[in-house]
């Protein structure tokens, strides 16, 4: 096994849906195949879509996941898929250099700079020790919030990162860590924003498709809500159009309650696109929770 690292754009040129699955020309199958069962990370280049005149990638490493298996793509030649699991998404982004420190070695040349050449290879070997100093990088605010380590775990020199990627607690921590902070501690639904004396906020990281439906811990699939409306959504009383509008299930909830929203009946979201909820599990959300 060996772990990779998959570049992928905000607007791909491949059918990816990275939560899922990663698509890929043959070139690069055998290199896919050795990480079948190891852990990969995400990587958004410059270019945020195909064309080459297109800007705005934050030239980060964003999320990781276990690789899980390749399929040949059953409507392009030559192309395959790579599905994975346990997909998680870093509570910040982590750019490809720290100062003068390259977290891929393969990205710095002899002299020190950085090889350009390197970043126009989608998929990139990553070895064990880059991939625990990315891992570390990306999830350091969850991991201050983590109780200290037992006397055993620091003479274990604590447990490996990715036991705590793959632990629920850990994952639950940095999905929230990750939604907060993308909503600005703002209810979508309400434009509620209720902090208390400490600094704890009340908006809480809600799954647009749930967890026990498989769901993934990715900004694209979690929204901040209040605590009643999160209630409210994961009990199938409000849900989200693709177009970002609230849908209401005007049977079951009272006035009061939907006086609650925002008037304008629109979600307040991130600025940026590939922090908003994806169709895919809004789509989920409605068909298997709303049920309107």
């Amino acid at each position: 096994m060996a772990k990779v690292v998959l570049t992928t754009k905000v607007d791909p040129t491949y059918d990816d849906l990275p939560e899922e699955r990663y698509h890929f020309p043959q070139k690069y199958l055998r290199q896919v195949e050795k990480a079948i069962g190891d852990w990969v990370v995400y990587y958004e280049p410059r270019r945020s879509t195909a064309e080459l005149s297109s800007r705005g990638g934050r030239q980060s490493y964003f999320a990781t996941a276990r690789l899980l298996r390749v399929e040949p793509d059953p409507n392009l030649e030559e192309h395959y898929y790579a599905f994975v699991t346990n997909y998680l998404e870093f509570d910040h982004p982590v750019p490809f250099k720290d100062g003068q420190h390259y977290f891929e070695s393969s990205l710095q040349r002899e002299d020190g700079q950085t090889n350009r050449g390197a970043f126009g290879i989608m998929l990139r070997t990553l070895s064990d020790s880059e991939y625990d100093l990315i891992m570390q990088a990306g999830f350091v605010k969850t991991l201050k919030l983590q109780p200290e380590p037992s006397l055993e775990e620091i003479i274990l020199n604590e447990r490996p990162i990715i036991e705590r990627v793959v632990s629920r607690p850990f994952r639950d921590a940095a999905f929230a860590v990750a939604i907060k902070e993308a909503y600005n501690n703002t209810c979508a639904m309400t434009g509620l924003k209720i902090t208390n004396g400490r600094g704890r906020t009340e908006v809480q990281a809600a799954h647009i498709q749930p967890v026990s439906e498989n769901g993934p811990d990715s900004l694209r699939n979690g929204v901040a809500l209040s605590g009643t409306i999160h209630w409210m959504f994961d009990n199938g009383l409000v849900s989200i159009d693709d177009d970002y509008s609230i849908l209401i299930d005007k049977d079951r909830l009272p006035e009061t309650a939907v006086r609650l929203l925002n008037q304008d009946r629109r979600l307040r979201m991130p600025a940026r696109d590939d922090m908003r909820p994806h169709r895919h599990f809004l789509n989920f959300h409605r068909e298997k929770i709303f049920k309107k």
